[in-house]
């Protein structure tokens, strides 16, 4: 259940997020769900974007994972477009104005502005939060902090699923 957003500004829109993500990931461990949980809050509680998701890495290119919003481009080479230069980088890229971006990948042509911020599991890459919205310079240093800290939240959730499978493993 989503709190009232309408009377909320954009820090506590930020502070609600993360409430309700850390929330919904404190006792789910399903890789998935958990990603397709948090695209969807994140989705819902950022205003002017037009998509949330996460890209999995798979070797030297990223794959798209659970998202909200327009059919996404499906595989982006690692070092290529936003996405693949936060992989390559291991940072997270704000773009203010996607088109002046060296090597952008255009995925929906509405998109204006991004932020990609890597998500670790067990210390390694693991996927790509990415975000679009179709208003250029959307992304603040406030939003930039809230998504990274989103980023950590699934991070801590990736690696306490996978203590518990090794612990469970461990018994049978």
């Amino acid at each position: 259940m989503l709190p009232e957003l309408r009377y909320m500004n954009g820090e506590e829109r930020n502070s609600q997020m993360l409430m309700v993500i850390q929330d919904s990931l404190a006792e789910e461990t399903d890789e998935i769900a958990n990603l397709a949980t948090v695209a969807a809050y994140m989705y819902a509680f950022m205003e002017r974007v037009n998509w949330v998701g996460f890209y999995f890495v798979k070797g030297d290119t990223l794959i798209v994972g659970p998202y909200q919003g327009q059919p996404a481009c499906v595989r982006i080479p690692m070092g290529k477009g936003v996405c693949g230069t936060c992989a390559e980088q291991r940072s997270a890229v704000t773009v203010d104005e996607v088109g002046k971006f060296p090597g952008y990948i255009s995925c929906d042509i509405s998109t204006r502005s991004e932020i990609a911020v890597p998500v670790y599991k067990n210390g390694e890459l693991f996927a790509v939060l990415d975000i679009d919205s179709p208003e250029p310079a959307r992304f603040s240093a406030a939003d930039k902090i809230t998504v990274t800290e989103a980023s950590r939240l699934v991070g801590a959730c990736l690696d306490r699923a996978e203590a518990t499978k090794v612990a469970l493993e461990a018994v049978v």
